[in-house]
């Protein structure tokens, strides 16, 4: 099991069973890849391979259409691995690269490089200089470059009923439960906690001021949160609150704060991870402090019924 980041100097693979993707949010419908590449690799004797793109293509072709992501990079090599996929090779998507004709794409990249016994790809799949390339183009060049290509019907990956930009509407409009059954796990982002005004403190309510270690990361609707936190791996139930604080201050800035039940630990600039597991609330401005106290000590109830 290996990552690879210069595709100048990748190994010699075995019998390579390959497919290609961003694999944005290892969602379902992606999960159902990967199942096939490890499948049709063990069939063969050879090795699963993911071959995936840094940075997102979408920021190199429509830079003017900005892309939040749902899984940063490590997170997401993690997952694919988890899969139980041998390899993944992380191909740096340069303009260079994106003017590569559909046909200089398999032969110079996927022929080249990795050798492939396999590809293994989604009915949809589009690839090369203005996505030129789709499915029939690699069966066209199936039989002079010595491969077999496996599609993934459409059928298999619609059951799924997912898709990244599905995901990306339901986290932003603060659906978390929704994108959990998508994502086949809960939505989580990993910060790194900052210090912050400690006014949670002063009301019984002390918080972990989090910042994502990714800012290009999708962040949930603004509202209040039953979460987990895992910090050196250890979850902790929580709550949290994504906003501007309106009682106190109403900032232009987007907080994010996270109360941990029976928590006393000092955790500042320690990294952690939150895992959302259910939304509570809207974000509300209160009359009063006493007022703010009062709705989080429901919210708190609330959380920790979502969380047994």
């Amino acid at each position: 099991m290996a990552i690879f980041y210069n595709t100048d100097t990748l190994p010699a693979f075995k019998d390579a069973v390959i497919t290609i993707g961003t694999f944005d949010g290892v969602h379902m419908g992606h999960k159902v890849i990967l199942q096939q590449i490890v499948k049709h690799a063990k069939e063969a004797g050879g090795e699963s391979i993911l071959i995936t793109f840094e940075p997102h293509p979408r920021k190199l072709i429509a830079p003017d259409q900005p892309l939040k992501i749902l899984t940063p990079l490590e997170q997401k090599l993690q997952l694919v691995l988890n899969e139980g996929v041998d390899h993944v090779v992380v191909a740096p998507f340069t303009q260079a690269f994106a003017d590569l004709s559909a046909e200089a794409y398999i032969k110079d990249f996927l022929v080249a490089k990795f050798k492939p016994q396999a590809i293994v790809i989604g009915y949809d799949h589009r690839f090369g200089h203005d996505r030129a390339g789709d499915i029939s183009l690699l069966k066209k060049h199936a039989a002079t470059h010595g491969y077999t290509v496996y599609e993934i019907p459409a059928q298999l990956i619609e059951e799924a009923a997912v898709s990244s930009t599905k995901i990306r509407n339901a986290i932003q409009a603060g659906h978390v439960s929704e994108a959990t059954q998508m994502l086949g796990r809960h939505y989580s982002i990993t910060g790194t906690v900052i210090p912050g005004a400690r006014l949670g403190r002063t009301i019984g309510f002390p918080t972990a001021n989090v910042q994502p270690l990714d800012a290009d990361q999708l962040i949930p609707e603004k509202g209040v949160y039953a979460i987990q936190l895992q910090w050196k791996d250890q979850g902790y139930n929580g709550m949290l609150n994504i906003g501007n604080r309106p009682t106190v201050s109403n900032e232009l800035t987007l907080h994010i704060e996270a109360h941990l039940f029976d928590f006393s630990e000092d955790i500042y600039d320690e990294t952690v991870e939150i895992i959302f597991v259910q939304r509570l609330r809207d974000e509300v401005k209160f009359p009063s402090l006493d007022a703010l106290k009062d709705q989080l000590q429901k919210d708190k109830a609330a959380a920790m019924h979502a969380l047994l």
